[in-house]
């Protein structure tokens, strides 16, 4: 598929696609004509990137770690090395702590909210009258 079909398909810009390939964590035949041509598997690796950005790893990690990665039929994969999985397991608790600052945050923001619509059901019927 072209890179317009794939990036129509993930919901990821054609220019991070390019990003993706130029940092070797895509990869993608040229056509004759000097297009790229993406295999339908480009999809779910696209996806898979951008789920790995999204808990804060940066790309030369995600390179490190796509490899290591099942492949689509599910099969083992043996390429992770010790070291690797000592900085996956660091970047494991640094997600779990901003997890869990995340709801400390959104328990805040609910006693705000709880308190201002207790506030509000206190004061609505004397506004009515």
């Amino acid at each position: 598929m072209r890179i317009g079909e794939l990036a129509r398909r993930t919901g990821v810009s054609e220019r991070s696609l390019r990003y993706y390939e130029e940092h070797g964590l895509l990869a993608s035949e040229r056509t004759s004509g000097g297009h790229r041509d993406f295999p339908e598997r480009a999809v779910d690796r696209v996806i898979l990137i951008q789920q790995l950005f999204a808990a804060g790893l940066h790309s030369k990690k995600i390179g490190q770690l796509l490899p290591c990665m099942r492949d689509a039929d599910g099969g083992p994969n043996e390429r992770a090395t010790g070291a690797l999985v000592r900085e996956l397991i660091a970047e494991r608790e640094r997600i779990d702590r901003l997890i869990g600052d995340l709801q400390n945050s959104r328990a805040v923001l609910d006693e705000v909210i709880g308190g201002v619509k207790a506030r509000d059901e206190r004061t609505a019927p004397l506004r009515a009258s």
